[in-house]
Parts: C-alpha cells; structure tokens; sequence
C-alpha cells in the first residue's frame, strides 16, 4: 500500500489560503453584455454558464461574509436524527426508512482555521483511449502548450465527438484501477471512502454554491462508504433541459448551452498535445486550430487525501502537464486545469466581480481535490473567439477571493466537508444497505435516507471478489506464521 504523506499542517494548501498572493497578470479587456447566470452542474463540464468571467486587479468589496456566529455544536458533534413513521392501520402506506440531516446553515459554524489535510498524493492512475475503452496506461496524458490566441472557439463544433454515458458507469473505473494496484503489491488500500473528485467537489462547494442541489448514493463495504452519482436523476434532468425552451431574456442570435460546452473541449485542443512540446513538430502545434475536437480520450489519477481523520481514495480527470511527470510518487506532479471564461468589460461592476470570483469557487475546489497546482483560464469573447489566456495558482485563489467579494471561503469549505464526512460515517453504518444523500436547491441542509429502489452496483462484483480474495490470502498467511 502506497505511504501516506503528511500534508505538514497547511504548509501546502491551507497555509497559502492564509498568506495570498496577488492575482498574476492582467486582465484582456472585453466588454459582454451581461447575461444570467446558469447553475454549473457537473465538474468537468467546460464552460457551463454564461456569466462575465474575469477578474481586475481591484475588487471592491460587494458581499461580506459576517465574522462572528454564535456557539453552537457543529453537526460532526451532533448524533444522527432518525425519523421514522408508523402507519395508523393496516391501509396505510409501509413506514418511511430511517432519515438523517446534516444542517449546512449557517455557515458560520465552518469558519476558522481549516481542518488538518492531507496533500493529495497519487496512488494509481488510469486511461480511456480515442473509442473511450480503458486502458491501464498513460497514453491519456496531454501537455500543456499555449494556445493561439484569436482562434475560434466555435469551429469544428459540427463534427465534435462527444462522449456520453448510456449506461450507469457507476465506480468500476476507479475501482478497477484501485484493483490493479492492489493486486500488484498484495496490499488493501485503506481509505474512510472512496469516490470520484466530482461528487466531493459538490460536497465542498455546498456551502457558497447559490445553485447547490446534488443526489448521490452511497454504502458501507469492507470498512469503506463508497459515493457516487445518482445516474438516473442526473440523466432525468438532463432529458427535461434539453426539452426546455430557451429563456425569454435569451437573445436567439447568441450561442446556445451545447455550444458553450463545446468552447471548454475546444480550448484544451487549441492548448495540449499528445507530446511534450520541445519533442512537437512545429507543424504539429501550428495545426492544433484544425484538429477534431472529442472528449473520449482522458486521463484519470486516483489520489490519497484526507480531511480531518477522513481519508479519501479520490478519481477524476486530469487535463494534462504543465512539465513532465517527476519520477518520484512523492513529489507533486505538475498538472494543469484548463477552463473558459467571458472576459470582463474595461471598467467592471461590482457584479461582474461577483459573479467572477462565485465561479472560481468551482475551479479551485476542482483542483484542490486532486492536487491540481495550476489552473489556467482561456479567456473569450461573448462569441467564443479566445481573446487571452491566465494563469492562476490553486492554492492562492481563496486569499484572492478573501481580499475581494469574500463570497466564499476556503476554510469554510474544507472544514464543512470534514464535518460532513465525520457525520456521514455515523449514518452509513450498516453494510449491504444504500443511502440516498440528496441536497436540494435552496433547503440549507443535506438529507440521507436509506433507499429500497436504488439499483446497486455501487461496488463492482469484481471488485467484491478480489476483496474477499486478499483477506483470505492475509488470513493464510498468518496461519502460516
């Protein structure tokens, strides 16, 4: 089992929540007109709301978070509260399954100096190639090249192959990967749970997310709960978006959702190559506005963290290197998140900074997860032509939010989610049993509910199996002994 490294107490993360640095570079100029915002629902999604998205070097203060909240016990303190109802008689309906709730409100019962972490540290990794098929290899990972600017963000889209799930992937992925690990040194890799970085992501964010709602499922297996999205809603939701009509605020002549999407997977293309760039052809990088654009190849790394006394086995996508892999497990490695965003005018409201410095709360949280160092924004316009590109380091982005808005909280953040964590191990208690974790927009608090219509397989049978398999190859080697 690969060694756990201590995160040295904030040195790494927390440490620079509390000591920022300044936003590096400026800022291109462009002037959008202002449109409403749409809720980011999933993590890897490209450029998911149409919002004015840049930040100036001054940021006046336009929403304070208060400073004080008065003494209360935190909810990882509180035990569960289960609810159950009993039919009057025999005609009335079969009792509800046991419910808890975990109180988000208020938040400042999160603040303070964050909960102790861990720095995310790689166990294992994993690809999908050019067909989406698994490969257990690095032929996923991309590097990092700056792209041209003035480039289009909307060409190719009509030949963009988009990979979408059909079925439920459910955690075979990660837990296959996990697998192969294990069975490579003959060790169980410990964790508290285990889940994708976009599920923790939603959990994190909760907090300051004005459009938070998620519904996830969860079990207790071998120790460990195992989250992960709640398929059918999702793909529910999805099909009554697609059914809606366009808002009437929403100017016919201006891009569509799908479209915005497509400028995220058009932008990586425009700045990673399969190579690293010294060992590129000069043609090659040059051609890069021509190329197909598809998100059926990626590259996925499974992590070690911990919040609090949590530990978390985390996966999730990794766009590419900003430098090559370094040799040692233990050094950080140096991947890079890339995303768009509408620039600002030249004379920013305090709205507009709003909205920015909201929307970086999804970018830092994202990257922070997995240990991602650098995020960098490709900056457009409001018809998608890339008129700039940023760079900003992870870990300095909630001091910058702090010195501007202060419309979130990185502390908060992380302290919630070890709050969260610490509570939910008291719910999910009962192996073989699924829970629901549902938020719904606006409730302030998080249910769990034991469920009897989830379909299962949150764990692969695979997966069950092998575990069984090294427990007894333990047992029978210390009979040996």
């Amino acid at each position: 089992m690969a060694q756990e490294e201590p995160d040295k107490q904030r040195e790494q993360d927390t440490e620079d929540i509390a000591n920022p640095a300044p936003l590096p570079g400026t800022l291109p100029p462009k002037p959008p007109a202002f449109t409403q915002p749409h809720p980011d629902d999933d993590d890897d999604n490209k450029d998911m709301d149409n919002e004015r998205t840049s930040a100036p070097r001054k940021r006046p203060r336009t929403q304070a978070i208060p400073r004080a909240a008065p003494p209360r016990p935190t909810p990882s303190t509180q035990p569960p509260q289960l609810s159950t109802s009993i039919p009057a008689n025999n005609l009335a309906p079969a009792p509800a399954l046991p419910s808890a709730r975990f109180d988000i409100q208020p938040v400042n019962q999160f603040r303070g100096a964050s909960a102790s972490i861990k720095r995310p540290q790689e166990v294992v990794h994993f690809s999908y190639d050019d067909d989406h098929q698994y490969k257990e290899d690095e032929s996923g990972i991309n590097y990092y090249c700056p792209p041209q600017l003035g480039a289009d963000l909307k060409a190719g889209y009509n030949t963009f192959r988009n990979h979408e799930e059909k079925t439920d992937p459910h955690l075979d992925s990660l837990l296959r990967a996990v697998m192969s690990k294990e069975k490579k040194t003959g060790k169980k890799e410990e964790a508290d749970f285990v889940t994708w970085r976009g599920m923790m992501t939603k959990i994190m964010t909760a907090p300051f997310d004005m459009f938070a709602e998620f519904s996830m499922f969860a079990t207790l297996h071998d120790g460990a709960i195992y989250i992960e999205e709640d398929f059918p809603a999702r793909a529910a939701q999805q099909i009554q978006e697609a059914a809606r009509p366009p808002p009437k605020w929403q100017d016919p002549s201006m891009p569509d959702h799908k479209m915005m999407t497509y400028w995220g997977y058009k932008f990586e293309t425009l700045s990673l190559l399969s190579t690293p760039p010294p060992e590129t052809p000069r043609e090659t990088i040059d051609a890069r506005p021509r190329a197909p654009v598809s998100n059926y190849a990626q590259h996925c790394s499974i992590v070690r963290t911990g919040f609090g006394s949590q530990t978390l086995l985390l996966g999730g996508e990794v766009d590419g290197l900003s430098a090559p892999k370094p040799s040692s497990p233990s050094e950080p490695i140096p991947w890079i998140e890339l995303k768009t965003a509408e620039s600002l005018p030249p004379n920013p409201s305090n709205r507009d900074i709003l909205k920015f410095e909201r929307k970086l709360l999804k970018f830092w949280a994202q990257s922070f997860l997995l240990g991602v160092p650098k995020i960098i924004i490709g900056w457009r316009s409001k018809m998608g032509i890339l008129t700039g590109v940023q760079e900003l380091e992870t870990n300095k982005i909630p001091g910058m939010v702090r010195r501007g808005t202060q419309c979130w909280d990185g502390n908060s953040c992380i302290n919630f989610a070890a709050a969260f964590l610490g509570w939910l191990r008291s719910v999910v208690k009962e192996e073989g049993k699924v829970y629901r974790l549902k938020l719904e927009k606006k409730a302030g608090f998080v249910e769990v509910r034991e469920v009897r219509d989830a379909a299962g397989g949150i764990v692969s049978k695979e997966f069950k199996e092998w575990r069984t398999e090294l427990e007894q190859r333990h047992g029978d080697a210390k009979e040996e002994k």
